[in-house]
């Protein structure tokens, strides 16, 4: 099914329709878990920069790799269990940034990402933080005070391609799951469909990004440090038969010694640092996150 996604004119949380933006994000987090902001203030040419740099990347190091490997070469032949149609990796940029150890990464793409693009973004993370402890009643540096840890927040990007597909209705493109961190920014395709998020027991096409507005989507840390208030959603990747798509998601996330737990204005029991979380998350990704919580607070 298509939708109507919340959109943000993040030219507004300044302005005269401040209390309208407010109003449309608190709406978007607590009733939709995911939303899209339009003038963002991140120059079109830094994005079509770095999509292009990623794209540029993925032709001439991983695409070839991709469908030489076993998945590709036996979809359809035998069935595939646990396995993702995505070619992928992570870039870490904070605290520490390891873009300039991945082989193969130009020196472009290393300056578009880390002083271009990255720094623009983690400034609309923060200021989206903010403005959910607005609309909450926190004070509002909580959010961001809380993921801070003692050597600030974790800020990474899944870089990934969802190459096309001979036989889509083998395989996902990426499985059902909701994210482990805190604030998700998307910078997507343009033109190739394919992520879903989940509403009211239904799947909802998002369409490709048009004028490289940023799509958002809550995590698993802002429902916990909520007490459930904003939610994370379920969303997946289907593959898709003709065109390659694009999706380059930076996690603004708690530091790993960050301790996560509701404002006292919340109350979600526990307390239990990020790091520990992540690891549970990891071998359970892909099933039921209402148990992982409740794994959580047992633990």
């Amino acid at each position: 099914m298509k939708m109507n996604i919340p959109t943000i004119d993040f030219s507004e949380v300044n302005g005269d329709n401040r209390a309208r933006a407010l109003s449309v994000l608190h709406d978007a987090c607590l009733n939709w878990g995911f939303f899209m902001i339009e003038n963002h203030g991140i120059e079109e040419a830094v994005l079509e920069k770095v999509k292009l740099l990623v794209n540029t990347h993925y032709d001439e190091t991983m695409k070839d790799k991709f469908y030489d490997s076993e998945m590709a070469k036996n979809l359809g032949k035998i069935q595939l269990f646990d396995v993702d149609w995505e070619s992928t990796f992570f870039i870490s940029h904070k605290p520490t940034s390891n873009i300039s150890r991945f082989p193969n990464i130009s020196d472009h793409l290393c300056k578009a990402m880390e002083e271009e693009y990255i720094p623009q973004l983690v400034m609309i993370a923060e200021k989206l933080a903010e403005l959910m402890c607005e609309n909450l009643g926190l004070q509002k540096t909580h959010i961001k005070q809380l993921f801070n840890g003692t050597i600030g927040p974790s800020v990474g990007t899944k870089v990934a391609k969802y190459p096309e597909c001979p036989r889509p209705e083998l395989v996902r493109g990426l499985r059902e799951h909701t994210d482990a961190g805190g604030i998700i920014l998307l910078l997507q395709d343009d033109k190739v469909p394919g992520l879903e998020f989940q509403k009211d027991g239904q799947w909802f096409k998002i369409p490709p990004s048009k004028n490289n507005a940023i799509f958002v989507n809550i995590g698993d840390q802002i429902e916990v440090l909520t007490n459930g208030k904003y939610k994370s959603v379920l969303h997946r990747v289907l593959a898709e038969k003709e065109g390659s798509r694009l999706s380059i998601a930076t996690f603004y996330n708690p530091a790993s010694d960050a301790v996560v737990s509701p404002a006292a204005e919340a109350l979600y029991p526990g307390g239990y640092r990020f790091e520990d979380y992540l690891k549970f998350y990891n071998t359970t990704k892909f099933g039921d996150k209402e148990k992982r919580f409740g794994s959580m607070k047992n633990m």
